[in-house]
Formats: structure tokens, sequence, C-alpha cells
């Protein structure tokens, strides 16, 4: 098995410590220690935590708190893993084997696309349609690429990069044609609890037996140095899933674990919730402002949920040659749409503090002085399907 090299995680990996501004994170500024463990009891109480190996799937506890997210869910429906990558990493690994056709939502993170590959799967990619002020699905044209080969629909809700929440009507749209091929569906739900209007995205959860609900503590929590995610599914699938978690990374760590069960205490996970909310309310109207700015340079459809806004520039420049410019000469990092198969756009981060993002755009205005940028007329940009400016 080869592996291609993962594009947005390497430049990510390499860079984000490197630059002043870091635009290129799609979650809010994370939580302290201090913040979560606000008081003495519960500090004294994760000094006591030994450093011991864990429940390698997860502690009942943990478990437990992570299935009453989940209606119907027992914590043997629960495999914890080290973060969400690795969740969609067995999954994938258990499920696709060589000569197996991938149906995959696109734009994605692009996690999956290279492990299906990897795996010996085709991926056939089905494109979101944008809409003007917003971005659907096609369910006609997921009907079209599923087949009795396809073993895996690959589907983000909230959508990562365009922050698009799918809704119940469509994800039974998903389902049926799933359901006629007999296809597992694997829905990364990451960024669920990070709507800013508050509404809860729907699940795939408990829409079809062979549903898959990835997710984690990462983006909506603000906790991604904790490194825990899960999955949801059958509890047969889910018992070999553990098998296959013995093969990565055996457990997760005990004071991650202990840590997570904290977060996810209902009456702090609401809180940490409302947080997160208040960030994105807080910033989207910085980042709308500053697009709005630069006259019809840029058009997009604001997100439904995460920190995250996906720009089309309207200037024939490639997305990975401005954003290395961006880097070398403004030291901002953004992640550019050639990350997600869709040159002329920009993934914009806008989840950190309000004075640190109008610092990173700002360097990204002068570079856009610099270069002499400005709107073209867009036919003569072939963009067949640019994303409309925010309300």
């Amino acid at each position: 098995m080869k592996l291609e090299p993962f594009a947005m995680e390497r430049m990510q990996s390499t860079y984000e410590n490197q630059v002043e501004f870091n635009l290129s994170e799609s979650g809010v500024h994370p939580l302290t220690l201090g913040e979560l463990l606000d008081d003495e009891a519960s500090r004294e109480a994760l000094a006591g935590e030994r450093l011991r190996y864990t429940q390698s799937n997860g502690t009942i506890a943990l478990r437990s708190a992570i299935a009453a997210l989940y209606s119907g869910a027992t914590p043997e429906h629960v495999q914890v893993t080290n973060g969400g990558s690795e969740a969609n990493y067995i999954t994938t690994w258990n499920l696709v084997e060589p000569d197996d056709e991938v149906a995959m939502m696109v734009p994605n993170y692009m996690q999956t696309w290279g492990l299906a590959r990897a795996f010996g799967a085709t991926v056939r990619e089905w494109p979101l349609v944008s809409e003007g002020s917003r971005w659907r699905i096609d369910a006609d044209r997921l009907a079209d690429i599923v087949s009795s080969r396809t073993k895996l629909i690959v589907i983000c809700n909230p959508n990562n990069p365009t922050g698009a929440r799918i809704d119940a009507a469509d994800l039974d749209r998903i389902v049926a044609v799933a359901a006629r091929h007999g296809s597992w569906i694997l829905s990364d739900e990451i960024y669920c609890g990070a709507e800013l209007d508050g509404r809860e995205t729907p699940t795939i959860w408990g829409r079809y037996d062979r549903a898959l609900v990835t997710s984690g503590l990462s983006k909506a929590y603000g906790l991604p140095g904790l490194r825990i995610g899960w999955v949801i599914g059958p509890p047969e699938l889910i018992s070999s899933l553990w098998s296959y978690h013995d093969y990565t990374t055996i457990a997760p760590g005990a004071l991650s674990d202990a840590l997570a069960r904290r977060a996810l205490e209902p009456p702090r996970r609401a809180r940490i919730l409302a947080r997160t909310r208040g960030i994105l309310n807080h910033n989207l109207p910085i980042i709308a402002e500053w697009l709005d700015a630069h006259g019809g340079l840029f058009s997009y459809a604001p997100p439904d949920a995460g920190a995250i806004v996906y720009a089309r520039y309207h200037h024939p420049i490639n997305s990975t040659q401005l954003v290395t410019r961006l880097r070398r000469e403004k030291s901002v990092l953004v992640v550019p749409g050639d990350h997600f198969g869709m040159d002329g756009y920009l993934r914009l981060g806008f989840g950190d503090e309000p004075t640190y993002l109008r610092a990173g755009l700002d360097r990204l205005a002068e570079l856009i002085a610099d270069l002499g940028l400005r709107s073209q007329d867009r036919e003569s940009t072939g963009d067949p399907q640019s994303a409309a400016r925010n309300p």
C-alpha cells in the first residue's frame, strides 16, 4: 500500500508554527486546561489520574457520555479513537477493499479520498452544487454514481470546507440511494455543535442500519489537543473496528479520556458549545466585511457551521501559488482550493481572537494590493458555480 501525500495536512503541519498568522485552521481558539478545569476539585482529580493504559476502546464512562449524544446508542455502539482522523482511518481501512468503489462528496476533507485510493478502491467524486447563497447536494447525481460496486458513500456534515449543513430531507435521500445497493455511509460530523444559529445539524445516525458517524472534540469543542475522536456504528462493526484500533494507537491517553469525560458533562458541554457559537457569530461579520470590501474580487456562501469561509476569488492566479506567496511574503497561512480539488478558492479560518484575525486579513489585503489583484469578469474566468456573496 502506498499513500499519496495528504497535501493540506502536510502544508499545515510544516508551516502552521512558522507563520505569524495561521488562518488555515477550521476550529475555534482552543480552550486552556485551566478553563476546562475551573475548580479545585477537578484539578485535584486530574492530578490523581494514574498515567496508565486506559480501556483501549475508551472507558465505559467516556463511551457512555458519547453514546448519550446519539439517540438509541449505547457504549457498545462507540469506539473511541485518537482524534477524528483515526476514526476515519480505521473505518475506511475496515470497509474498503481492492476493486471497491467509494462515492465521495466533494469538496471535502481529503483524508478518506487518499485512504480509499491507497486501499485499492476507485473514488467517484460527488460534487456539491453552488446555488448562490448556499451549497446543496444533488441526490440524482449521487444515484447515477452509486452502483452495486459502491462499498462506501462518504459525506461531511456540516461540510468542510464550505460550512454547509445538510438537512434531514437530504440525508434521507442519501440513505435511499445507499439502501438500494447496500452501501455503507460514513458521515464525518466533527463540525456538529459549531452551528452559528445554534440549530443542531441532523445526524445520519438512526436513519439507516449501515450508517456510521465519526466525530470528536477538535472543532466544535475547541479541544484539538486532547486528540479524542470516536466512531458510532452497529455493535458488530464497532467490535471489528476495536480490533483494527489494536494495530494503530491501541488506546487513548489516560488524561485525554478523563478530560473528555469532563468536557461532555451536559452542563459543561452546553457552555463550551455556547462559547464556540459566540466566537463564530462575533467573527463572521469581521471576515464578511473584509471580503465585501474587496469589491467583486471575492464571492462566497456564508457558512452554516464551522469557523471557515470558502471564498471564490475572481482572478486568474493559481490558488497554491497565491497561498505560497502569502506565506512567504506576509507570513500568513490559509488553505488553497487546490487542496480540495478546486482551484480558484481559498479556505479562510476565522475562529481565532478578533485582533489576530484582523491582523492576518490585513496581511492578505497587502498581498492583494502588491499583486494588483482585481475582479475579473466571471465568464472569462470559467467560473460555472460561483458562490454568491454574503447577505
